[in-house]
């Protein structure tokens, strides 16, 4: 998804702690399969780390990172010689999720003890992500075709360090003219030069046949750096064929070609607009239809197990654990669909979990739980599985806020066949236009054949004939990722990696589409005197 740096101000050791042990010392190390360690910086409370350790970043992945703080007594290597000054865990989630990707973070492992703090900073290494978008027209091209004009196209070729050409774009051809004028193209930087801007780019002019047999114009070579200066006399090319020249004497060129207009543009990452302040919304909807069967009872879907989590809390716990990174309040709406409430019985599509309506919020995933289970106490479970009103209820929310400042993800777990498909695909027809991405995971064993349609990677879903603007569903059968051995950290990891995998791509389709640029990110923070540096992950 990226690369991002870590910065801190201690010396220390960053692990997986899953795998590791890891240490910071008056030195910081970050470990993530390797490790290494910060320089030791001498007699301040304060250490100002310069070394910055680079991490591949992945949105869908729980990737945690441990830091322990060293004071370090002589020149061994060994650890255990050094004293430990405390210790800190978090995710790189946290870290890219908080603002201005500056998380600072209280240092502990030892009881009793104050043990200060330490903070950390990320930031995405830039990799040329700007793109070129340029319009040409020629001139006098050579007359190719025995009974018409020419049929011309353009081929741009960028060097190679070996001296090879590699193509990297085509125009369109314009038919029947020694003048053509071709659309504007847009190329991405590194495609056109490899963030090289004098390196030399090839252009080839061609008149299209029919058979594939191209006949040979001309060419002409420019370079980035050129082509940056717009339309100028610049950039009006001779466009020349070789045997030609050599043939005639009098052989001026075959044609000219004349840039027109020339601009650059930055690709935005999913990472500029987090760290520009957007937050990312997370609600949960439970279906509480009567086939999941009696919660009392151990077949049942919704069964509480006091030594295991049922497949809802895994599924919900594998999800949430991720987005809540990205969620600064850490306030969940939490929802159920097809249950009777009390006191009167009523069915409802769309109750808080928590029975407030005024405020379905829940204290993070361990709320979010808490309601889920009083939920299943209080609640009886009834039909049908309709998953419009849950659908419409989040995009309500996203309708009122399509500035780019909040981006919406609603989990539906659901363990059956939808009942009221029309008005579902409607309602994310509708949602395809809002700051919204729908995740569903299937429970049970049910055949999820309408899930499959409504997910819409093969065929994008429509309502009344008109297609969803974007692809904004993931469905995904827990029963696929339940580990053969039973190990639930397992399952929860790669349920969440494959449901969330389309969620910054979604996100960007959807700033893309409404042409919504990232916040500038707050000023990196310095501490006081500078005495604090940022750790980069």
């Amino acid at each position: 998804m990226g690369e991002v740096g870590v910065e801190g101000p201690c010396v220390g050791y960053i692990f997986p702690f899953s795998e590791r042990e890891v240490v910071l010392m008056r030195m910081c190390v970050l470990c993530l399969g390797a490790f290494g360690r910060t320089e030791v910086i001498d007699n301040t409370l304060n250490p100002d780390f310069v070394r910055k350790y680079i991490l591949d970043y992945f949105f869908e992945e729980k990737q945690n990172l441990r830091f322990d703080l060293y004071d370090v007594d002589s020149k061994s290597p060994d650890l255990s010689k050094h004293d430990f000054l405390g210790q800190a865990f978090c995710t790189l989630g946290e870290i890219v999720g908080s603002p201005a990707s500056r998380l600072e973070k209280s240092l502990g492992g030892i009881p009793g003890k104050k043990c200060g703090s330490i903070i950390l900073s990320a930031e995405e290494l830039s990799n040329c992500r700007d793109s070129a978008t340029m319009q040409f027209c020629a001139n006098k091209l050579d007359k190719k075709d025995f009974f018409g004009k020419s049929d011309p196209f353009m081929v741009f070729y960028r060097s190679n360090e070996d001296g090879t050409f590699t193509i990297c774009h085509k125009t369109e051809v314009v038919k029947n003219t020694l003048n053509p004028v071709w659309q504007s193209i847009t190329i991405p930087v590194r495609a056109l030069c490899n963030g090289d801007y004098d390196r030399t780019i090839k252009v080839e002019v061609y008149d299209w046949d029919r058979d594939g047999s191209h006949d040979f114009i001309g060419e002409f070579t420019t370079s980035y750096r050129e082509l940056a200066r717009g339309q100028s006399q610049f950039n009006i090319y001779e466009v020349i064929n070789s045997k030609k020249k050599m043939k005639k004497k009098k052989y001026a060129n075959s044609g000219t070609v004349t840039l027109l207009s020339f601009s650059v543009e930055s690709e935005s990452t999913f990472l500029d607009y987090i760290k520009g302040g957007t937050q990312i919304n997370f609600t949960v909807a439970i279906d509480f239809t009567a086939s999941n069967g009696n919660p009392s009872q151990s077949t049942s879907l919704h069964y509480m197990n006091p030594y295991q989590l049922n497949a809802y809390a895994m599924a919900l716990r594998a999800v949430g654990e991720i987005i809540q990174d990205y969620d600064s309040d850490k306030m969940f709406p939490a929802l159920g669909f097809g249950a009777k409430l009390p006191p009167d019985g009523r069915v409802s599509h769309e109750f808080p979990l928590n029975g407030n309506i005024e405020n379905p919020y829940c204290n993070g995933i361990e709320g979010i739980l808490e309601a889920y289970h009083q939920s299943l106490k209080t609640v009886q479970l009834y039909g049908p599985t309709n998953f419009a009103p849950v659908v419409n209820h989040v995009a309500r929310y996203a309708a009122a806020v399509q500035d780019g400042s909040q981006y919406f993800v609603l989990l539906i777990i659901t363990d059956g066949v939808i009942s009221d498909m029309a008005q579902t695909k409607e309602a994310i027809v509708n949602g395809a236009k809002l700051p919204m991405s729908i995740i569903i995971v299937g429970v049970g064993q049910a055949e999820f054949d309408a899930m499959v349609e409504l997910d819409g990677d093969d065929i994008r879903i429509s309502s009344r004939g008109k297609p969803a603007e974007r692809d904004i569903v993931q469905f995904v059968p827990f029963r696929d990722y339940m580990d053969r051995t039973g190990n639930h950290v397992l399952s929860m990891a790669r349920l969440a990696k494959d449901v969330l995998a389309e969620i910054p791509d979604q996100f960007i389709s959807y700033m893309k589409s409404r042409g919504i640029k990232p916040n500038p990110a707050p000023p990196p923070y310095t501490g006081p005197g500078n005495t604090h540096h940022h750790t980069q992950i």
